[in-house]
């Protein structure tokens, strides 16, 4: 393993992006994404931490607290096992929405059973969810991950009720890897979802550190370079 860390980090960057695409080609992307959330798990001593959501969250939706969530319904979008919405306790329901669902309730019972949320198991294609059903919906650093781009934009957009919003935030323009096969841009967003909605908030950056990514958004340090890797976070209202 050290061997192949050393291999890696002495490959030129241009070398690295021909062959990553037939890495990704190679890789099965839902065995990738639960070998992280594994990992994950180990680090936070066979117990998820959660604690972390609420700050960035309510941030997202420029809120001082969790008032404006309370007798929604409120969905998470690409959740993962962590307990995104374990905060949210005032809402009517809270929904994690995620294509590994079945395997997080096999992988972390323990940690499923007590976040308060429903888990749903979204398809590539679609979230089996009833349409204009969701006040509230987030989704972080998900839309990346997603096979079919447009056709997710269209579900979120369909679960959403009238009047609900979407809060969203995007890691933009990412090279596309075997968990994140999409590779996001400002023009896709906009095309795929942002021109069905009302764009209440549009707040984009270049990232922080390494170890805290987010933070030029609490810092309201908001500079981005197109181009650029860095992050979008979106509040929208679906027209009614």
């Amino acid at each position: 393993m050290e061997f192949l860390k050393t291999i890696k980090g002495i490959i030129p960057e241009p070398i690295k992006k021909i062959l990553r695409p037939v890495k990704n080609r190679f890789t099965n992307k839902y065995k990738s994404e639960l070998s992280w959330w594994r990992t994950s798990h180990k680090k936070d001593n066979g117990r998820f931490n959660n604690s972390h959501y609420q700050r960035i969250m309510l941030a997202m939706a420029e809120e001082k607290d969790s008032e404006f969530v309370k007798g929604k319904i409120v969905a998470d979008f690409g959740c993962g096992p962590r307990g995104s919405l374990v905060w949210a306790q005032s809402a009517a329901v809270r929904i994690g929405i995620d294509v590994l669902v079945d395997r997080y309730a096999d992988e972390f019972p323990k940690d499923i059973a007590t976040h308060g949320m429903v888990y749903v198991k979204s398809t590539e294609n679609m979230i089996p969810l009833p349409s204009d059903f969701v006040d509230i919906l987030y989704t972080l650093n998900a839309m990346d991950h997603v096979d079919n781009f447009p056709q997710m934009c269209h579900e979120i957009l369909r679960v959403l009720k009238p009047g609900g919003l979407f809060i969203g935030g995007f890691n933009l323009e990412e090279p596309a890897s075997p968990c994140e096969p999409q590779s996001l841009n400002e023009e896709k967003i906009k095309r795929n979802i942002l021109e069905s909605l009302e764009v209440l908030s549009y707040r984009i950056t270049n990232k922080g550190p390494a170890n805290n990514g987010y933070a030029p958004f609490f810092e309201g340090n908001l500079i981005y370079t197109p181009g650029n890797e860095g992050f979008l976070w979106v509040k929208a209202r679906k027209k009614k």
